[in-house]
């Protein structure tokens, strides 16, 4: 079962809306559904659940927030990070445990300057993970945004190199993005996309969505980089294994990527056949548009949603 094209607009363009956010915020009830997807509030349940998830799989832990338009708010995140990071060292997770970051939270879409205050506020926060022993992914959003991100990791590359790129394979551009990320050392993340894109940049039918994944992932299998693999559908995961064997791939030269609350038995199941497992780990108190892009992912997790809403209202 699919979401229609139609419910899922609409629950992409709610995690937009400051209304739907208020209510969904301001309805108690809803918290522990919430934590399915959220792993914490606060810098000190993040480090527990990384310290948990770090007994048999890999971790990259993402302070929430986007769309910052304020200087201070920017800062902010960075200092969050910072902090995080010098906590994964102390706790020593830092071999286990990486950061994700998204550029509008630090600062992309200031009105004056903000793409260069992104580039000096995410090279603090690379400066702060290579200082731990860990690295850094730059996440990827809306396709508007796609160009100027890739540009950010080029030049943060060349201080860190180990900084991650991000790709979406429901953009019809990311064959060709992946061709030029697939060199010795890169480290490149492919997932689908959880944004709402128009038809003439994105493929909006599931199964053209899927053809162009194991496109990429024949790109970046074949290439000197290394993939990370961000799926939850088993069989892209067996298709992934596949080119993997077939290029001359070791197990520790690519990695699987699933989110914190989601398909958690087949993680583990992963991790004890010996594969490279990481959990994307979101924790914070700005939550909700990840929230909301999660129920638009999956039927599963909207009929989850649904359930608990139902038996506590």
């Amino acid at each position: 079962m699919l979401l229609s094209p139609q419910l899922r607009s609409a629950l992409l363009a709610a995690a937009g809306s400051p209304t739907c956010r208020s209510l969904v915020e301001n309805t108690g009830a809803l918290r522990p559904i919430v934590d399915r997807f959220v792993a914490a509030p606060d810098v000190d349940g993040a480090v527990r659940v990384a310290a948990e998830l770090a007994t048999d799989r890999l971790v990259s832990l993402d302070h929430l927030g986007e769309d910052t338009t304020d200087r201070d708010r920017a800062d902010a995140t960075v200092d969050a990070y910072r902090e995080l990071l010098t906590r994964l060292g102390g706790a020593g997770l830092a071999d286990r445990a990486e950061v994700s970051v998204k550029l509008s939270a630090l600062g992309r879409a200031l009105p004056v300057d903000g793409e260069k205050i992104a580039l000096d506020n995410a090279r603090r926060v690379c400066a702060a993970a290579a200082e731990v022993g860990t690295a850094v992914t730059v996440d990827m959003e809306d396709h508007t945004t796609t160009d100027v991100t890739l540009a950010i990791v080029r030049d943060l590359r060349v201080d860190f190199p180990e900084t991650g790129a991000v790709v979406q394979a429901y953009l019809r551009r990311t064959e060709a993005d992946c061709a030029d990320l697939a060199g010795p050392g890169s480290r490149v993340r492919l997932c689908k996309g959880a944004y709402a894109e128009p038809r003439s940049v994105a493929f909006t039918e599931k199964a053209d969505v899927d053809a162009s994944y194991v496109r990429c992932l024949r790109v970046l299998m074949a290439g000197e980089g290394y993939p990370m693999v961000a799926t939850h559908d088993h069989r892209l995961v067996e298709i992934a294994e596949h080119l993997a064997l077939r290029a001359g791939r070791t197990n520790a030269s690519y990695e699987l990527q699933m989110l914190y609350g989601v398909r958690p038995r087949l993680q583990e199941a992963l991790a004890a056949r010996g594969l490279r497992m990481r959990v994307y780990v979101p924790y914070g108190g700005e939550w909700y548009p990840y929230f909301t892009r999660r129920l638009a992912e999956r039927p599963a997790n909207l009929a989850f949603f649904a359930r608990s809403l139902v038996g506590r209202t």
